[in-house]
């Protein structure tokens, strides 16, 4: 038995043979920080005392407190005088003074070279996933 020859409808032919519709362009989405505003940071006073998530605070982890912000979270938080960025893990509440954003601890506001000051202005990032501990290694040592 011969095999009958294909027919134009068992294999539909592009009505332009190798051109694509160009995609369908969609509205660029505007990039908008989670917050931006003065950042403090507090240290030794409170060091070893219970944060609001039931941890003993530690000045030399990379965590922060801030005011609604699930505990847990991660944020990256920029210093806008020197663009320098820092991973924190929210783990207390605060900052007290209702004209900031975020209290870091003192190791993530000395990564930011805003211990000296105490005060900075910040933009804050929320991280989806919390990094690996290879990533957060790499950000301690800048390795």
């Amino acid at each position: 038995m011969a095999a009958s020859a294909p027919t134009k409808s068992d294999h539909p032919m592009p009505a332009q043979p190798g051109v694509r519709k160009p995609a369908k362009k969609q509205a660029a989405k505007r990039y908008r920080p989670f917050a931006v505003g003065q950042a403090s940071w507090y240290g030794d006073a409170f060091d070893g005392k219970q944060t609001a998530s039931g941890e003993p605070y530690d000045m030399y982890e990379l965590t922060a407190a801030h005011r609604t912000l699930p505990m847990g979270s991660w944020v990256k938080v920029t210093n806008l005088r020197n663009h320098l960025w820092v991973l924190v893990r929210i783990n207390d509440r605060g900052p007290v003074p209702e004209d900031r954003i975020i209290d870091l601890s003192y190791s993530a506001a000395r990564m930011i070279r805003m211990s000296g000051s105490g005060l900075a202005r910040v933009r804050l990032d929320l991280v989806k996933a919390p990094p690996q501990d290879s990533e957060v290694a790499m950000l301690e040592t800048g390795r």
